[in-house]
């Protein structure tokens, strides 16, 4: 058995995440997407807007690190060439979260030196677990291009949405990620936001008891296996203190009708609190959610207990049970 290291990685001073969602356009219809069309817009930015946008956000003098999303980011025609240009720009490192299907010949249109990581979507360790979720077929064609870009030697991440519908079978993936040479696992967990939000949210979400006691043994084992894996705090010890990202980091939540958000919690709502206008990152004035960063609540994020309610319990005397962790932090098991 491989030894491992836990820790908790905390918010970087002055790092910038460009989170940058090119379109909102998608060939599946998961039952758990967070995207909000009527939200986010249903565009698709622009090769010309794709670099202003990106010039907007880079700063020379930041840790600066950009995650190019969808919909589905690989049908936008201009994602090599933008990979290209963000290195150009010089971006910190470069990733690409795909749902596997690599539309126009995305594997010989960009190099494993373009990305830094190639990230894969997947909920099941086969199709009879991830396709009710994500679509028919969906498994065997993530898998396929997955191994294809690990041969090509990609960096290649696996990221695994947790919920009720699939928690049995994570540990099924240790073994498989071990197989098709992954080196770095996700676990992420559900958002009550978009299709979730509408669509019976208890029946999406773990209990904490679940999550603490699956979670955590998961990623050792996969660590043991000499897989990095990564997933959120969610629940803070008692004696822990809140730490919101957007105190500290600077994430950007970029969508295709400009709307700029720094909590991805917020993003069912227009309280985003900046927006691009003619290429220039403006602040929006009244109710936006950068006004709650500031506030301290025995219950950890006050954004969770405003949207998110039944997260949180509480004992006899109505003292929070757990305090919610910013949705940002992150638990990290490394191989050593």
């Amino acid at each position: 058995m491989s030894l491992t290291q836990a820790r908790t990685v905390g918010f970087k001073s002055g790092e910038r995440n460009i989170f940058f969602h090119v379109l909102t356009a998608c060939n599946l219809s998961c039952r758990h997407c967070y995207i909000n069309p009527e939200q986010h817009g249903s565009s698709t930015v622009s090769r010309e807007t794709l670099e202003k946008w990106l010039e907007l956000f880079q700063d020379k003098h930041r840790e600066s690190n950009v995650i190019f999303l969808g919909g589905e980011p690989t049908m936008h025609p201009e994602l090599p060439h933008v990979i290209r240009y963000a290195k150009k720009l010089g971006y910190g490192s470069v990733t690409v979260d795909t749902n596997g299907y690599l539309f126009h010949d995305f594997l010989d249109k960009v190099a494993p030196s373009d990305l830094d990581f190639l990230s894969f979507s997947l909920d099941g360790p086969d199709p009879e677990v991830n396709d009710p979720l994500r679509g028919d077929g969906v498994f065997d064609t993530c898998t396929k291009n997955l191994q294809k870009a690990v041969a090509r030697g990609f960096n290649v991440s696996l990221i695994y949405t947790v919920s009720r519908y699939n928690i049995e079978h994570l540990h099924k993936m240790v073994p498989l990620l071990t197989q098709w040479g992954v080196k770095r696992f996700f676990i992420q967990v559900i958002g009550i936001r978009g299709k979730t939000a509408i669509n019976g949210a208890d029946n999406w979400q773990l209990t904490p008891e679940e999550w603490l006691e699956k979670i955590p043994k998961v990623a050792a084992d996969a660590a043991t296996h000499g897989i990095t894996a990564i997933f959120p705090k969610v629940f803070l010890e008692p004696e822990e203190k809140f730490e919101c990202a957007g105190r500290v980091a600077e994430n950007y939540f970029i969508f295709p009708n400009g709307r700029v958000y720094q909590c991805p919690l917020c993003e069912d709502y227009p309280v985003n609190v900046f927006r691009i206008e003619e290429n220039r990152l403006i602040k929006n004035t009244g109710f936006t959610e950068d006004k709650f960063f500031s506030l301290d609540i025995p219950e950890g994020c006050v954004i969770n207990k405003m949207l998110q309610p039944d997260n949180l319990r509480y004992d006899t005397d109505g003292k929070p049970l757990y305090k919610i962790s910013c949705c940002l932090l992150k638990q990290e098991i490394t191989p050593i």
